[in-house]
């Protein structure tokens, strides 16, 4: 029996991951939020998500790394002496 694999599963997979991350990661709701505020629709931000995740799983497979939040969504630290 051959079962045909394709994209089809990618989506609804991908919006899944995306939301379950938007949910738990702080990192990963900054981004959503981001991508939100430059004007990117809902699902749009989430495809955009998960690509990012998707990035981030790749660099850690390829460098046999642990997945580290800090280094996948780095915070922008505004420095006081910038902001003055």
């Amino acid at each position: 029996m051959t079962v045909a694999v394709g994209r089809c599963g990618v989506k609804p997979t991908g919006q899944v991951i995306a939301f379950s991350a938007i949910s738990a990661s702080p990192g990963a709701r900054a981004h959503y939020d981001r991508r939100r505020t430059a004007g990117d629709r809902h699902t749009a931000a989430q495809r955009n998500l998960f690509n990012r995740l998707l990035g981030c799983l790749h660099h850690c497979l390829r460098a046999r790394q642990t997945y580290d939040e800090h280094a996948a969504f780095p915070t922008a630290t505004v420095s006081t002496e910038a902001a003055a």
